[in-house]
């Protein structure tokens, strides 16, 4: 709780402005002059939405694709004042905008965040120390024992690797100078031996590295450099003006090259003698830079001083807009200063804006007319087709200039990494592009904080263009208010201004009747989607080119449940001559009717649930309210909501549940070449997920396509869809509460990582001599306790990252476990996060 609002801010707004007061979002309506938008941040009220609505692109008499009505006439523009004193940027959007954003991990809440101190480095044991110091008091007493002479067979070395004839015989006393130069040689071996062996035994680099690791870079480097200085001292003492004798480093490298030259007159040459000089400091400093880390330094230094290449304006602000007055378009960018400045421009602006101008990067031409638009219409620019420019209302906190929506905060732990202690935890589009899968129980939280703020942060985003969303649950889940979306289908209510199309804009027959097949039947056991599929086909084909439509839903039971008399009916009005096809179709079909394999009264029997009188108006039924098409989600970046109806209804909502997937996966399956990404969110997914939606799913994110599904349960799926589901999804979160055979397959899918263990086990000691039971006896009855061993035994092993039995009963309440993916391909493991921070 200490880091919390430590390390980032919360606030897009860092506190510039308080929030406006809350008032009530008035009814839709286009006054002849409208109110400037409100500065776009976290729970504020609403104020109506600004800005010049677009003209209706749709022609007159044009069949509906989807997109509401939209007003015709264009609001005044404000001019700006003239560009040659502008009024300082101090509105809280500029502030927003100005706002640091570093580049940080995978998922976390980038706006104003602050990296986490450095963590204390884990504490040495006493062990450590005694096991450092030991192998330095062996080796003094070795290097004593050499130096008096009294090492035992020290100099049987010597007599085997060097010529009898410089010593005496029987003795290493040396005859002439090369037996003294033998001698200073195999000391000075026998000196740099014993060091390493020393720094290898003690863990010295380890131990070294402990305590510089606590200091910034230079400082380290300069610690080192001093150590490497007080061993200079040490090599040549004459050079420091030192009395004491130097170490056996640089006589014996040199005794070694008199020996190999043939006498000490190879030194008198200059070219030797300086060159051997500064290899035996660099040898000696060496081990020294490498623990300074001197080149990482220097790297680093040489980086940061190097000239940099020409960029854009450093120290500019972003509420400057840099990006255009480089490209010289400083008109452009003096209007939208000033919008900023006089509040007419909020955060949707801001993004759509910056969207509109890098989507124009390699067009000349509509970066051309897109300043002209920018000069003329200021904020406005490129505005929704709804012409809304804000949501009524906001419940979640966003940075639309990256495109985050902030969900919680990740929980110092164990298991989390050090750079997301304390870091806010936030979703995206390149998050949320890989699909996510959200599993808890009824009350954990589900959608309060993680549907309704995905929804949120899609509906602003589609008001920049850059994503599409429909919005799928019952009519009482708080995915926000009808104002909000562009289509509010509300299923079973006679209110409702828009119908469903049950063939989602289909024409061809086969196509539609696959998708209608996987709504009606895909859940049943033993029924294959594709002989389903087949019956279907083999009548709204013929209906369509009898009648110029596909059937609606009290025609189509009634085809289903046909006798063969009644279907020759419908055989008789197809032509002769241009539906051949079609007629063979429905033979085959009448050919089938009452038989053992026949599908018709099953599929009849899927179908009642929508035929009754709550839904007589709609699917096709109603002629007074406009039919929507969920094709138009693939063309356009529309916000949708579609209200499922509730009460005795539940056969009906989850038969619309598996069909609107089975659509979504349709329509955005031929959709290359679109800039907005296609978002789908059922808020309770579980009759939607079938052995065809699940395999489909594998397909969305090549199509620039995605889903988020919430579930109470895997149970409510079937058990051999548990694993393809879970792959097939990016992104998985675990919320409180789960219950372990859902947590097992969740464990299952994290797979496992590599840890260090530590085991220490005691064991007794028992004692042959007489005086050592008398001591352990006494030691015994002071203590209480036996004489033991202490045995630790280090290891890695492979653990899974979360268990099942961690998963059901080690995340608290108002917490989830969560694993990121990328659209780029980079993951997250799974971190336990704080929904409520």
């Amino acid at each position: 709780m200490e880091t919390d609002g430590t390390y980032e801010s919360r606030d897009p707004f860092g506190g510039a402005a308080p929030p406006p007061p809350a008032k009530e979002f008035p009814p839709r309506a286009t006054p002849p002059h409208p109110p400037v938008p409100r500065p776009a941040g976290p729970p504020s009220a609403g104020l109506p939405p600004a800005g010049p609505p677009s003209a209706d692109p749709s022609p007159a008499g044009a069949p509906s694709v989807g997109l509401p009505p939209v007003p015709t006439h264009t609001p005044a523009q404000t001019a700006p004042p003239r560009p040659g004193h502008l009024p300082a940027v101090s509105h809280p959007v500029a502030a927003w905008l100005d706002a640091p954003r570093p580049e940080a991990g995978l998922g976390i809440w980038r706006f104003r965040h602050m990296p986490p101190p450095p963590g204390a480095p884990a504490r040495l044991a006493p062990a450590t120390i005694a096991g450092m110091l030991i192998p330095v008091a062996i080796g003094l007493l070795i290097w004593s024992a050499y130096r008096r002479g009294t090492l035992p067979y020290m100099y049987a070395v010597l007599q085997t690797l060097t010529p009898s004839d410089w010593w005496y015989h029987g003795t290493t006393s040396a005859r002439d100078w090369h037996g003294e130069a033998a001698h200073e040689v195999f000391g000075g071996v026998v000196f740099v031996g014993l060091v390493c062996a020393i720094a290898a035994l003690g863990s010295w680099g380890r131990i070294v590295r402990y305590y510089l690791g606590r200091f910034r870079p230079p400082v380290r480097a300069a610690v080192a450099g001093a150590g490497a200085v007080v061993a200079l001292a040490f090599v040549w003492p004459e050079a420091f003006g030192i009395g004491w004798d130097p170490l056996p480093v640089a006589l014996p490298l040199i005794s070694l090259v008199s020996l190999v030259g043939g006498g000490y007159d190879v030194l008198e040459a200059p070219l030797l003698v300086y060159p051997l000089y500064a290899a035996i400091t660099a040898l000696v400093v060496w081990p020294f830079a490498r623990v300074g880390e001197w080149a990482a330094l220097l790297r680093t230094r040489r980086g940061s001083t190097a000239a940099p290449a020409p960029a854009p304006a450093p120290g500019v602000p972003r509420s400057q807009w840099p990006e255009l007055r480089e490209a010289g378009q400083q008109r452009a960018a003096e209007r939208l200063v000033v919008e900023l400045a006089t509040g007419r421009m909020n955060d949707v602006d801001c993004a759509r804006v910056r969207r509109a101008w890098q989507d124009t990067d390699r067009d000349a031409v509509r970066r051309a007319a897109l300043v002209d638009t920018l000069i003329e219409r200021g904020a406005a620019t490129g505005a929704h087709p709804s012409g809304d420019r804000d949501l009524p209302q906001r419940t979640a906190t966003h940075d639309l200039l990256v495109d985050q929506v902030r969900i919680g905060r990740c929980v110092p732990a164990e298991r989390t990494p050090h750079a997301y202690h304390g870091a806010g935890l936030a979703l995206d589009p390149g998050l949320l592009g890989t699909s996510l899968l959200a599993v808890g129980p009824s009350g954990a939280g589900k959608t309060r904080a993680l549907v309704a703020p995905v929804v949120e942060t899609l509906t602003l985003q589609a008001l920049t263009g850059s994503c599409a969303v429909v919005a799928v649950g019952a009519a009482s889940a708080p995915l926000g208010a009808d104002e909000a979306y562009d289509v509010v289908v509300r299923l079973g209510d006679p209110a409702s201004r828009y119908d469903l199309d049950l063939y989602a804009g289909a024409t061809d027959a086969d196509e539609a009747a696959t998708v209608l097949a996987e709504g009606l039947v895909g859940d049943l056991e033993g029924v294959e989607t594709r002989r389903a599929a087949t019956v279907l086909a083999q009548l709204i084909g013929p209906y369509r080119t009898a009648h110029g439509r596909f059937p609606t839903v009290p025609v189509l039971r009634e085809l289903l449940e046909a006798r063969p008399e009644n279907l020759r009916d419908l055989h008789d009005l197809l032509p002769a001559d241009s539906a051949q096809a079609m007629r063979r179709e429905l033979e085959s079909r009448i050919r089938q009717v009452g038989t053992a394999t026949d599908m018709g009264p099953v599929l009849a029997d899927r179908l009642a649930a929508l035929d009754r009188p709550l839904f007589a108006e709609f699917f096709g039924g109603g002629h007074e309210v406009r039919a929507f098409s969920l094709a138009a989600v693939a063309q356009h970046p529309v916000r949708v909501r579609i209200s499922l109806p509730e009460g005795g209804h539940e056969e009906a909502a989850r038969l619309l549940n598996r069909l609107l997937l089975a659509q979504f996966q349709s329509v955005t399956r031929h959709r290359a070449g679109r800039s907005h990404v296609a978002f789908l969110v059922l808020d309770d997914a579980a009759s939607a997920l079938t052995h065809g939606t699940v395999r489909a799913l594998q397909r969305l994110r090549p199509q620039n396509a995605a889903v988020v599904l919430a579930l109470r349960t895997l149970a409510e799926v079937p058990e051999a869809l548990h694993g393809p589901l879970l792959a097939s999804v990016g992104c998985r979160m675990a919320f409180a509460g789960l219950p372990t055979w859902d947590g097992r397959a969740f464990a299952e899918a994290w797979g496992t990582e590599r840890v260090e263990t530590t085991e220490v086990a005691h064991h007794t000691v028992f004692a042959d001599q007489p005086m050592t039971r008398a001591f352990h006896a006494l030691r015994k009855l002071v203590t209480g306790k036996a004489v033991t061993t202490e045995a630790v035994t280090v290891r890695e092993v492979e653990r899974q990252r979360w268990s099942a039995s961690d998963l059901a009963h080690a995340v608290p309440p108002g917490h989830a476990v969560l694993s990121l993916t990328h659209v780029r391909g980079e993951h997250m493991p799974p971190l336990l996060v704080d929904l409520r921070g």
